[in-house]
């Protein structure tokens, strides 16, 4: 079971979501912004002491965007596009939180 994430393309934004995880609920706070220059959003993840856990984590669609970080026991999570009328693969500065949603799940 994978509970979605708000998100929204608001650059710069800091916001707070608990998460169901592996059988707890994890607060988690969370930093996004996008990289215009590179063009693709990234996430800084910390926990609820705001203890950095993880630091540019890219949202790009298709894998487990946890998968090599296992070892923190934080879960997996999944950008999914939702939006079959686009055809990028990977959300813009605009299309974040519509078009592509993160789906946070238990630890793979």
């Amino acid at each position: 079971m994978y509970y979605t994430i708000p998100l929204a393309n608001t650059p710069n934004q800091t916001f707070t979501s608990t998460i169901p995880i592996d059988g707890n609920k994890i607060k988690f706070n969370f930093f996004l912004r996008f990289n215009t220059e590179a063009e693709y959003w990234v996430l800084d993840i910390f926990n609820s002491d705001n203890t950095s856990l993880l630091a540019s984590v890219n949202l790009v669609t298709g894998a487990n965007l946890l998968a090599q970080y296992s070892y923190l026991k934080i879960g997996s999570a999944y950008l999914i596009k939702v939006d079959n009328s686009i055809t990028d693969d990977n959300p813009n500065e605009y299309n974040l939180g519509t078009s592509f949603v993160l789906a946070w799940g238990d630890t793979i």
